[in-house]
């Protein structure tokens, strides 16, 4: 990067920072440090649960899930809006009732101590992990900037983000998020027209998307009922709505975000907000990635996008070989871009026959560029056996830094730090209250002063900040980020959401019942997931289904027992 772009990042960040210290000024007790006092308006409650889901990830992965698969992602956020729609009805009223600070209290209330402490569990492991992988997200940016390697920048971005939130509890978290979320849309807003402006000068948007629906890459709607299928309409309104259902209702870094609204109303109108742009801002971010897609299809993209790996090579034994690959991978793009020429041409003039005979020969290209490209990925792995051979992560920000402007790169930077400062502080600050109020103040210190759990919280979440940012120098190893969270949170959502339907609405199943539930209903999720036997989204559905019909039976025979004993 240049030095206006350091300029741009360093002043966004902390302007960001600056601001969130002033607004958490004067925190005096718990409530103020893990829920704002629960003084916040509509605006700030919906930015805030936004911010908190759109982490680093999305803004890295995203863009390259849709250049190497296509839009098919964004069907993983049709259950959405159904979800918000239920919570607003159930859940947040319940909630604002009973004046909780984490969704576990209640669980206490309705079952026992028991089911509370492994819900609270099972959130803080499903959570604490996820949250390192977000770190990491923002430390491949250093990285490949720097060339330098990323553990020393997963460290130093953990860091800052840890010491961030330590100091400023949700208060700062929330009002951070709303000016992060303005910066974040009005720089994708401008990365999409840049973008658009650098393709050759006779192809606008409508032939970038006719040369991507060629290349396979805008199947953004797939009705196909198919349970190996991960990303379907199916899969999205029923697996991924009981995915959301469970995020919002019941993973505290999100309950914990509109239980700051001043009011029932505000929460609502806040997750309402979130319902109805989450699935737009998605779209958007998925077609700058197939925008990127036709950029390359007129210039030669890299042929590996993780350049710290590709520079380890050329001061290898390897490098001949693989200077030997790269000629050829440059001779088939210049085949590739009078390809595309003809395939456009053939578009405009509407002749079919070419436009077919054009795209078979795009297809055998592709299938050459992937040899090339494997036989790179050998060279990798030669020269070093623990190299992340999954450069997903790395397209879009390769993108960035070697085509837009100076001073635009620092900012597009710029909103990858903020996205990935909004998610894990929300995430860290919930693990905190998580921890202090289902934990602590439960078990450890029943009856201590506002002064002392105030001190416990911000304990906790250097704790647990510590223990995130080692999660993330691990994180390397788990491919494309944003599916490995949502797998991630699949294998635990779905049992945590059937305990808080069964709490809702089975009042017939106790304590006893539902907790062996839940955990049968654990064991059964992770080992269809290890068999591969339905894509991870249908886990959800799995897990929330094994809870009450487990809880259900077991309540069943437990009560006929009782009534042979009696």
């Amino acid at each position: 990067m240049s030095d206006i772009d350091w300029i741009v990042l360093f002043i966004t960040l902390l302007l960001i920072i600056l601001f969130g210290v002033f607004k958490s000024r004067n925190i005096k007790n718990i409530d103020g440090y893990l829920l704002g006092n629960r003084s916040l308006p509509w605006y700030n409650v919906g930015f805030s649960v936004m911010a908190t889901q759109a982490s680093a990830i999305t803004f890295l992965s995203a863009p390259g899930l849709a250049y190497s698969s296509g839009m098919s992602f964004v069907q993983f956020y049709f259950g959405l809006p159904l979800a918000m729609i239920v919570l607003c009805i159930t859940f947040v009223p319940i909630f604002h009732r009973l004046k909780v600070y984490t969704a576990y209290e209640f669980l206490e209330k309705r079952f026992d101590i028991k089911t509370r402490s492994l819900t609270a569990g099972l959130f803080l492991i499903q959570r604490g992990i996820s949250t390192g992988i977000t770190i990491f997200a923002p430390s491949i940016i250093l990285s490949t900037i720097l060339h330098i390697d990323v553990t020393y920048t997963t460290l130093v971005i953990g860091s800052m983000v840890v010491l961030y939130t330590v100091y400023g509890g949700t208060k700062a978290v929330s009002y951070t998020q709303l000016l992060q979320m303005a910066i974040i849309f009005s720089g994708l807003l401008a990365a999409g027209f840049m973008v658009i402006h650098l393709l050759p000068a006779d192809i606008g948007l409508k032939e970038a998307l006719h040369i991507a629906g060629k290349s396979g890459k805008t199947n953004a709607i797939d009705f196909t009922f198919d349970l190996n299928n991960q990303y379907t309409v199916w899969t999205g309104l029923i697996g991924g709505f009981f995915l959301q259902l469970s995020y919002f209702g019941t993973d505290q870094s999100q309950v914990g975000r509109y239980l700051t609204g001043s009011s029932i109303r505000d929460s609502r109108i806040g997750l309402l907000m979130n319902g109805l742009l989450k699935i737009p801002m998605q779209f958007c971010i998925l077609l700058i990635g197939i925008l990127v897609f036709a950029y390359y299809q007129y210039h030669t993209p890299p042929i590996f996008f993780n350049g710290l790996e590709t520079d380890k090579l050329l001061k290898s034994e390897y490098k001949d070989e693989y200077n030997a690959v790269l000629e050829n991978h440059q001779k088939l793009s210049a085949e590739k871009t009078v390809i595309i020429h003809e395939l456009t041409k053939a578009v405009n003039q509407d002749n079919d026959a070419q436009v077919n005979a054009s795209r078979e020969k795009l297809v055998h290209l592709n299938e050459v560029g992937g040899q090339l490209r494997e036989q790179v990925i050998t060279l990798i792995k030669k020269n070093d056996a623990t190299a992340d051979t999954n450069d997903n992560n790395y397209i879009f920000l390769s993108f960035i830094t070697s085509t837009f402007p100076k001073g635009f790169i620092g900012l597009l930077i710029a909103i990858i730090f903020l996205a990935s400062m909004g998610a894990t502080a929300s995430a860290i600050n919930s693990l905190a209250s998580t921890t202090v109020i289902d934990i602590y103040k439960r078990f450890v210190n029943k009856n201590g002063s506002e002064a002392s759990y105030l001190s416990a919280s911000r304990l906790f979440t250097l704790l647990w900040g510590i223990f995130t940012v080692i999660i993330a120098l691990y994180a390397s190893k788990l491919g494309n980020l944003l599916e490995a969270v949502n797998i991630l949170g699949s294998l635990f959502y779905g049992t945590i959401l059937g305990i808080f339907l069964v709490a809702f609405y089975f009042k017939r199943i106790k304590g006893r019942a539902v907790f062996w539930a839940a955990l049968l209903s654990e064991v059964v999720v992770v080992t269809i997931w290890e068999l591969d036997v339905i894509a991870f989204l249908w886990l959800n559905l799995v897990g929330c289904v094994a809870v009450i019909m487990i809880g259900l039976l077991l309540q069943s025979l437990w009560k006929d027992r009782k009534s042979a004993i009696d």
